[in-house]
């Protein structure tokens, strides 16, 4: 590992999981909601109440809904907005990832939303790991101007995609900032640094707490087909990003 400070992004699902990130070594945070669907656009309230509670760069998510990245017109006038309201409430940047029925990236409407972040910094999220042609999509979000894109190198983890961010570091070749993501913590991120040669993770390091208010109903539940527990809730585990720091450090 470099001498070089690697630098550690949390993925968070609060404005108390920012604080905690912050104060566990975290360099950097990407603040969402529902993180079981793969993260989606956090409420003003949360965007509000994180940037008045921590000092480093903060990126909001924008991400309408679950299900893909091809989005109707509503939708992307939605995250449009979505960008705007979280550049005017203080956010460093915005993570987003638009893609065309094909899994191609959507060209027009990432430049019209690259055009609402000038002067913050654009990342493209995961999206990315489902093109069809990775090399040509690093190409045109280097066009594009995005600071930065979010991989697991279009594997499950960015343990086993490892070899391919390698090869995304080696294309971009300075040109654009390739941050791993995907399954990062204390026992892989040792192995995924070495192998990529990358200097900045993102890692989603949460533990479930439990809210005992609906234990007298068990048998009700919200949400839907995936039904999660509904007397359990995930937030950021200051242990585990402290561990992962230190394994960085």
């Amino acid at each position: 590992m470099s001498d070089s400070r690697i630098q550690l992004e949390i993925c968070t699902a609060s404005a108390e999981d920012c604080a905690v990130a912050e104060q566990s070594g975290a360099d950097r945070v990407e603040l969402n909601c529902a993180l079981m669907l793969g993260g989606l656009t956090p409420s003003l309230g949360a965007l509000r109440e994180a940037r008045a509670a921590i000092r480093i760069p903060l990126i909001t998510m924008v991400r309408p809904r679950a299900g893909g990245f091809c989005y109707s017109a509503s939708e992307f006038k939605v995250m449009q907005r979505d960008v705007e309201s979280a550049l005017a409430e203080g956010a460093d940047g915005i993570a987003f990832g638009i893609l065309n029925p094909n899994g191609t990236i959507d060209l027009d409407r990432s430049r019209q939303v690259l055009n609402l972040v000038t002067g913050r910094q654009a990342v493209f999220h995961r999206a990315f790991d489902v093109v069809p042609e990775p090399q040509t999509a690093l190409e045109q979000l280097i066009d594009l101007g995005v600071k930065r894109v979010m991989t697991s190198g279009q594997e499950s983890s960015a343990y086993n995609g490892a070899a391919r961010i390698a090869d995304y570091l080696r294309q971009a070749a300075g040109r654009i900032e390739i941050l791993p993501a995907g399954g990062i913590n204390r026992f892989t991120v040792a192995d995924v640094v070495q192998r990529t040669g990358c200097d900045q993770v993102h890692a989603s390091l949460s533990a479930a707490r439990k809210d005992a208010s609906v234990a007298a109903r068990p048998q009700v539940t919200f949400g839907g087909a995936l039904k999660p527990p509904e007397d359990e809730f995930t937030a950021t585990d200051c242990a585990a990003v402290v561990a992962l720091r230190l394994a960085l450090d």
